[in-house]
C-alpha cells in the first residue's frame, strides 16, 4: 500500500526522536519515499546527519539560519514539500510542537511546512502522563481533531522520567500500519481484513412528522456514521451508507441511500439484513406521533397534547433475524449511567458490541468534530476518544483483533 507513496516525516523534540529513525526505515521497506524535517531542538536528540544519510537528501530545520546560507529556494522549502508530499506525520510530536501547530506558529521548516500542507496530517503525541492529561494539552487536541488532523493516542509504559504512564510514542511499527490505512482510503479500495465483505452503516437522525411542516427529531449530524462508512472502505469491505437528513457529502463511489422516518429505516434495513457487518449509529427516534395531521396544526391559544407511540426496535429485530456469523454494531447516546445503560442494550438486542457515549461533554457527541467512546461486548471493554474518523478505525480494529483471536 505504501509502494510509491510521499511522506514527510516532522521529528521534533523529545527522547522519543530516536524511534523515529526506525520509523523512516521501515516506511522505506515498505516502499515510501520519505523526506524528514526537524525542529531545532530535535538535533539534540538525534543529529540531522542520520536522517540525511538514510533520505539521501537534506534535512532541513530551519526557514532562515543566518549561519547556514544557501539557496533562493531553501526558504521556500516548507511549500515545496508540502506540495510533494501524500502524507505529512510528526512523530514523535511534544506539546510545544502541537501548541504551534494549533495555533497556527510557523517560527521552523516542520511548523512552516504544517501551514503550507494540503495533504492529511498525522500527529503522534509523545510527553509525560501529567502534561498528556493538562487542560492546556487536551484542548490542543480537540483544536487538532477541529483542524481535521489525524491523531494517534500515545500509548502507557515506561517513560523518561521513571514514570509508567500514558505518554509513550507507539512502536513504529504500529506507526506504519495507521499509516497504511490512511493512505489506503481511496474508492475502490479493496485491501485488508473487511475484503469482500458488506457492511451496512446508518448515520444521522430519523424525522416523526407531526404535521406537513413539523416533525420530532434529534441534532444527530451523521459524521460518526460517516467515520464508521469510511473506516470500513479503508478495511477493504463494500460499504453502503443508508442515510438521514444530514449536511453531508456521500463519499465519492460509496453505494448510498436515503430515510426519513424510523419506519422508514426498518423497511429500508430488512434490504440489507443479509449483509456481513451491520453498524447501527443513526439516531433512531423511539417515539412517533400517534396521529399524524394532513394539514397544518393551527396555533389556536388552547394547549396542545401530542399522543406518541413506540417506534419499531430495529437492532433488537436484527438481533433476533441475524444470519450466522453477522457481526451487528449499535450505538448507544446516554446522559447517565453510561456503561450499564450500555450493556444492559447489548443485552436486550442480542448484538455484538455497543459504542457507548454521551452528550455530557463539550467535544462529544451530537454534531462534534471529536467522540469519547466506551466499547463494549459480552466480555471485553475499551475506551477510546479522539478525531471521529480516528475513533471509528479504532473501533473496527479493536473489534477484528478481537474476532481473531476469539
Amino acid at each position: 500500500m505504501l509502494a510509491g507513496k510521499r511522506i514527510l516525516l516532522g521529528v521534533t523534540g523529545s527522547i522519543a526522536a530516536y524511534k523515529s529513525v526506525f520509523l523512516l526505515r521501515l516506511l522505506q521497506k515498505a516502499g515510501a519515499e520519505v523526506r524528514v524535517m526537524m525542529t531545532p531542538s530535535a538535533t539534540r536528540f538525534v543529529g540531522s546527519e542520520t536522517f540525511r544519510a538514510l533520505t539521501r537528501t537534506d534535512v532541513p530545520v530551519y526557514t532562515t539560519d543566518p549561519n547556514q546560507p544557501g539557496s533562493s529556494e531553501d526558504w521556500v522549502r516548507h511549500i515545496h514539500w508540502a506540495e510533494w508530499a501524500d502524507l505529512l506525520v510528526i512523530a514523535p510530536c511534544t506539546a510545544n510542537t502541537l501548541a504551534k501547530i494549533v495555533h497556527g506558529l510557523s517560527d521552523n521548516m516542520l511548523t512552516a511546512a504544517v501551514m503550507a500542507s494540503r495533504c492529511p496530517v498525522l500527529l503522534c503525541p509523545v510527553m509525560d502522563g501529567g502534561m498528556f492529561r493538562s487542560p492546556a494539552m487536551q484542548e490542543n487536541l480537540k483544536k487538532a481533531a477541529t483542524f481535521d488532523f489525524h491523531i494517534m493516542e500515545p500509548e502507557e509504559g515506561y517513560l523518561a522520567s521513571g514514570m509508567n504512564d500514558e505518554g509513550r510514542m507507539p512502536e513504529p511499527e504500529t506507526i506504519v500500519e495507521f499509516i497504511d490505512r490512511l493512505l489506503g482510503e481511496g474508492p475502490g479500495q479493496k485491501k485488508g481484513p473487511l475484503s469482500g465483505k458488506k457492511v451496512l452503516v446508518t448515520a444521522g437522525p430519523t424525522r416523526e412528522f407531526i404535521d406537513p411542516v413539523r416533525f420530532i427529531s434529534n441534532p444527530s449530524s451523521g459524521k460518526m456514521g460517516w467515520a464508521m462508512a469510511e473506516a470500513a472502505r479503508s478495511l477493504g469491505a463494500d460499504v453502503t451508507l443508508l442515510h438521514g437528513k444530514v449536511n453531508l457529502t456521500v463519499p465519492d463511489g460509496m453505494d448510498s441511500d436515503t430515510f426519513v422516518s424510523a419506519s422508514e429505516l426498518f423497511e429500508k434495513v430488512k434490504k440489507y439484513a443479509d449483509y456481513d457487518v451491520i453498524v447501527m449509529t443513526a439516531a433512531v427516534s423511539d417515539y412517533a406521533p400517534e396521529h399524524v395531521s394532513d394539514q397544518k396544526i393551527k396555533k389556536d391559544g388552547k394547549e396542545l397534547s401530542l399522543s406518541l407511540k413506540p417506534t419499531r426496535d430495529i437492532l433488537k429485530w436484527l438481533g433476533e433475524h441475524r444470519k450466522a456469523g453477522q457481526l451487528i454494531v449499535g450505538f448507544a447516546m446516554e446522559t447517565q449511567d453510561l456503561e450499564n445503560n450500555a450493556r444492559q442494550k447489548l443485552n436486550n438486542k442480542k448484538i455484538d458490541w455497543v459504542v457507548a457515549n454521551t452528550v455530557a461533554g463539550k467535544n462529544e457527541g451530537f454534531e462534534s468534530d471529536t467522540n469519547n467512546v466506551v466499547l463494549i461486548s459480552q466480555d471485553q471493554e475499551k475506551k477510546i476518544s479522539g478525531a471521529k474518523k480516528d475513533v471509528a478505525r479504532q473501533i473496527f480494529d479493536f473489534i477484528l483483533a478481537q474476532s481473531a483471536t476469539g
